[in-house]
C-alpha cells in the first residue's frame, strides 16, 4: 500500500511517520504540511491509504476529503473527540486521537488493510474474455467485450454493459487494475471507457451509445496515444 500523511504539525508528522514505518505491508510513505499541497498529490498519485489532520489551516481535513472524487482510505487524526461522528458520516475508516498510541494505531492499520483487501477481492478476474462480478453470494459472468464505461460514485462505482448496469463496491482505481489495460483507458477522474466501444470523440467529449463522457485534462494526453488514428 502507498501511504500519505498529511498534518501541519511537525512534530505531529514526524511521529505518525515513525509508527507508519514499522507497518510491513506500507511501501511507500509520502508528506505533507500544506492541504493544498495534499489536494494536488492526492488528485495525481496513487494512493491507498491517508492519515489526516482535521484541523488545519486553509484547509481542514474535512473539507479536504469533500473536494475529492475518489478519496483513498482514510484515517483522521485530531486532538479533539468531537470530530468522531462527523467521521464516521465521510466514510472514514477509522480515526486516532493524539498523541497517537501504538495499540491504538496497530488497530485503525489493521482496519484500513481489511477494507483495502475487500475492495480488490470484489471482483474477480480470470484470463479470458470474460470476468465475474460478485453480487452477495453469486458470481455473474461478464463478457469484457460488453462492458461500455464505468463510473465512479465514492466508494462504489457503476459498471454499464450493452443492457445491464452494476453497482460494485469498490473504488475506481481498484478496478482499472482489474481489468486488460489494452482494452480499456482512464479518461477522468470519474470514468473508464471500453477504446472498442467508443463511438465518436468530439474535443473532449466522447460518446458511447449515446452517453457523453469528458476527457479530463489530466487524461488527454495518454489517452490520444491509445488511439488508431488513420491522420
Amino acid at each position: 500500500m502507498n501511504c500519505f500523511l498529511v498534518d501541519d504539525d511537525e512534530m505531529s508528522l514526524n511521529a505518525l511517520k515513525h509508527l507508519v514505518e514499522k507497518v510491513s505491508f506500507i511501501k511507500r510513505i509520502k508528506v505533507s504540511s500544506d492541504p493544498l499541497e495534499a489536494v494536488e498529490i492526492l488528485k495525481n498519485e496513487e494512493i491507498d491509504l491517508l492519515f489526516l489532520d482535521v484541523e488545519m489551516p486553509h484547509l481542514n481535513g474535512l473539507d479536504l476529503i469533500k473536494s475529492l472524487p475518489e478519496p483513498p482510505i482514510t484515517i483522521l487524526t485530531t486532538s479533539h473527540e468531537k470530530y468522531a461522528f462527523k467521521a464516521f458520516e465521510h466514510n472514514i475508516a477509522d480515526y486516532l486521537l493524539k498523541p497517537v498510541e501504538l495499540p491504538r494505531f496497530q488497530r485503525a492499520v489493521a482496519k484500513a488493510k481489511e477494507i483495502y483487501d475487500h475492495l480488490n477481492e470484489n471482483v474477480d478476474m480470470f484470463p479470458s474474455d470474460f470476468i465475474f462480478i460478485r453480487k452477495n453470494a453469486v458470481l455473474n459472468k461478464v463478457l469484457i467485450s460488453d462492458i461500455h464505461w464505468i463510473e465512479a460514485l465514492g466508494d462504489y462505482v457503476t459498471l454499464q454493459t450493452i443492457d445491464k448496469k452494476y453497482t460494485l463496491h469498490i473504488t475506481l482505481k481498484a478496478l482499472e487494475k482489474k481489468l486488460p489495460s489494452q482494452q480499456f483507458a482512464r479518461v477522468h477522474r470519474s470514468f473508464i471507457v471500453q477504446l472498442g466501444q467508443i463511438n465518436t470523440i468530439d474535443d473532449s467529449i466522447i460518446s458511447i451509445n449515446n452517453k457523453s463522457i469528458p476527457v479530463g485534462a489530466l487524461y488527454k494526453e495518454s489517452f490520444m496515444k491509445r488511439l488508431n488514428l488513420l491522420f
